[in-house]
């Protein structure tokens, strides 16, 4: 099968999940096309099958002052399905990208069928598509599409209860971890990651005001009070100068890494020995799940799709968002307590196993034929 995906190239839990099941697509067979403005930042190298089409952003007529990327991507996307004879586009985060596959679409219309597949993936939900001048298109995109997916039951309701979607069935087909990639690994990692003997604490994210970094750090700080750490912050976005000086406030600035973003972090990832994600909300925690498959218990928010996730106190630890003091204190037992850890870890590897992508992608595939038939 020939298949159109579009998604943001940038950081964040919507590009990665996009991009890595056009490499797990590819690597069952299938011809994928990546169509957007940048090269996603997961793609590091050549892999058969898998094509890139970017989509110019330059605008040149002098009416225009903020160049219609919008537009220019729904040409763009019709003319690769009809120059590559695409089975169906799947685009993912709903605005602009329902919008623009159902212009493209339109535009095939007289000459062939292109089904079109949103997946939602969180903010483009509970965010985005809430402000007033973007409900109504995102409620008709979702509608206009021939299938919805959401990462998790938690945004298939939100969709549900925000815009009631009386015209879409939504089937949720949560995020994925490669086991191949990510997996529990003995060893400290790359050297000078963390001085001998500190336990190693990883966050990772685009750094939005809804990740709440500087909770990473204040978290951070109780663990470092407790016993030698290093916290390893992977990412950038808005919200890292105040974590930075979140780290200075607290004194523990000598014991945390801003490494920026890193595509390939499962190495780091095997290396930790916590995960901190206490995140206001996440729609799923795909970042959580990679940790977990590596062997590294999450803490994180008792918030949105995380919970379907994380079992707290079997394979991680739940707090409510904003309780610092609550998660800083059960990761200090639970890194002080090796029974504990151990059967903890045991757990998140079993339950990240429970989302590997032998077992996602064909819900993909069979989404994709139902769509095409």
């Amino acid at each position: 099968m020939k298949i159109g995906i579009t998604c943001y190239p940038t950081y964040g839990g919507s590009g990665a999940l996009a991009t890595e099941l056009g490499l797990e697509l590819a690597r069952r067979g299938h011809e994928v096309h990546f169509i957007t403005y940048a090269m996603p930042f997961r793609l590091r190298e050549y892999i058969e099958g898998v094509y890139f089409h970017e989509v110019d952003t330059t605008g040149h007529y002098p009416l225009f002052e903020h160049y219609p990327y919008s537009l220019a991507l729904a040409s763009k996307q019709h003319d690769v399905a009809l120059r590559e004879g695409l089975d169906v586009l799947h685009v993912h985060y709903a605005i602009p990208h329902a919008t623009t596959a159902f212009l493209a679409r339109e535009m095939l219309a007289p000459r062939r069928r292109l089904p079109v597949i949103t997946t939602l993936h969180g903010t483009d939900i509970t965010l985005v598509g809430q402000e007033a001048s973007f409900y109504a298109i995102t409620k008709f995109s979702i509608e206009r599409s021939d299938r919805v997916t959401a990462v998790s039951q938690y945004l298939k309701d939100e969709t549900v209860r925000t815009f009631g979607c009386s015209n879409c069935h939504i089937s949720v087909i949560p995020n994925f971890v490669n086991p191949v990639e990510y997996r529990p690994e003995a060893g400290r990692g790359p050297d000078g990651l963390a001085p001998e003997g500190h336990k190693v604490v990883t966050h990772i994210s685009n750094f939005r005001e809804v990740k709440r970094v500087r909770d990473v750090v204040r978290v951070f700080a109780r663990i470092r009070r407790a016993m030698p750490a290093t916290l390893v912050m992977i990412g950038d976005g808005p919200e890292r100068a105040d974590a930075e000086r979140e780290a200075q406030e607290l004194k523990v600035e000598t014991d945390v890494r801003f490494l920026g973003r890193l595509g390939n972090v499962a190495t780091l990832l095997r290396a930790s020995d916590l995960f901190v994600l206490p995140s206001q909300s996440e729609s799923f925690g795909l970042a959580a799940l990679e940790a977990m498959a590596c062997g590294v218990p999450v803490v994180g928010s008792r918030a949105g799709g995380l919970p379907e996730v994380v079992d707290d106190g079997v394979s991680g630890i739940l707090e409510p968002a904003g309780s610092v003091e609550a998660m800083g204190r059960r990761a200090v037992d639970l890194l002080r307590d090796e029974v504990l850890y151990q059967a903890m870890r045991d757990a998140a590897i079993r339950r990240a196993e429970t989302f590997s992508a032998a077992r996602v992608v064909p819900m993909y595939e069979a989404l994709y034929a139902e769509a095409v038939r």
